[in-house]
């Protein structure tokens, strides 16, 4: 994609306006904490669009696709800081990225939104799934982090990765070495943590991960993604030797940490593969576990519509500290 001479002369000015601010001074006092970012920028992310097949097979070209995202670091020294990688669910970015960026800021640790959706022209996946492979949104993490990793105000070795629903998909699986090998660059995330992940693809491997710690917070009540697949890769990782846990809140629908949503909103029409089992097969193909055939979102039984989530104040706050807790010991150390 070609920028038109006008729009170059307009980064350029922005680019030299921000070299004009600067980072802080290694001199100046410490500032309070705050939710509110020091500096907010607006990135690029060049990325490829692939199938699910296409990503397990590995070696697919893709299609090259223009993303976006935007970088708040925290107020105040240090001049370079951890970042914490948001990767939204179905729904696009919203409320839970802004709060959740926010909390991160005020710990210190800065927050790059990643938008997977609009310059891919899409709204919404919550109906259709098939507009995006999970997968692919793995492709765009890896490719933020290698942004972030070149910033001078950014920790390469201190990046981590959080994921919610869909996006948890990529947060988590990139811990996966042989993902990383297929996609990832120099660079490894530093935690992996995911918020109601889809954990109920068995693939090929997924247990050999690399040495950064795993986290996923899932609610009891959620019918949208079940936990219970969760809990046994999580046994199966642990089984393995990887350090990661499962976390779960009682009485906590879907996006239970969404502030601006209500206790409990049906999605009538949101496909929900709750109910299916499945596994890789040759070639990248997805096969029902438990019958051995070919899987499609659109004919598999398995397949469910409609959908519960749901705001639960108390199990977001035990969240945001828990994941606070951790990040900090991980990145800040």
């Amino acid at each position: 994609m070609r920028l038109s001479t006008a729009t170059q002369a307009l980064a350029r000015a922005v680019i030299l306006a921000g070299c004009a601010l600067g980072a802080p001074a290694s001199h100046a006092a410490p500032q309070p904490a705050s939710p509110l970012p020091g500096r907010i920028e607006i990135h690029a992310v060049r990325s490829r669009t692939l199938t699910g097949e296409e990503f397990l097979r590995g070696g697919a070209a893709g299609r090259e696709v223009l993303l976006g995202g935007e970088l708040r670091l925290p107020v105040g020294p240090p001049a370079k800081v951890p970042v914490v990688v948001l990767v939204h669910g179905s729904g696009g970015i919203g409320a839970g990225a802004d709060a959740w960026a926010r909390a991160l800021n005020e710990a210190g640790i800065g927050a790059f939104i990643l938008d997977t959706f609009t310059g891919r022209g899409i709204v919404s996946t919550v109906e259709n799934q098939e507009q995006l492979n999970s997968l692919a949104m793995m492709v765009d993490a890896y490719r933020a982090l290698d942004l972030l990793a070149s910033h001078p105000r950014v920790r390469a070795d201190r990046i981590a990765v959080m994921g919610f629903s869909k996006g948890a998909v990529a947060s988590v699986y990139s811990a996966v070495a042989r993902f990383h090998a297929a996609y990832g660059g120099a660079n490894r995330f530093a935690a992996h943590i995911g918020f109601y992940t889809p954990c109920n693809v068995a693939y090929d491997g997924d247990a050999t991960v690399g040495p950064a710690p795993i986290r996923l917070f899932h609610g009891i009540s959620d019918d949208y993604v079940s936990i219970a697949p969760c809990r046994d890769y999580v046994a199966r990782l642990r089984q393995a030797g990887a350090d990661a846990t499962l976390t779960e809140y009682p009485d906590s629908q879907h996006s239970f940490d969404t502030p601006t949503s209500p206790p409990l909103v049906a999605v009538p029409k949101a496909q929900s593969t709750r109910n299916c089992r499945l596994k890789e097969g040759p070639d990248g193909a997805i096969l029902n576990a438990g019958t051995g055939a070919a899987y499609s979102l659109k004919t598999d039984p398995c397949v469910a519509v409609g959908a519960h989530v749901g705001h639960n104040p108390e199990t977001t706050a035990a969240a945001r500290t828990a994941v606070v807790a951790f990040v900090q010991g991980v990145l800040l150390k």
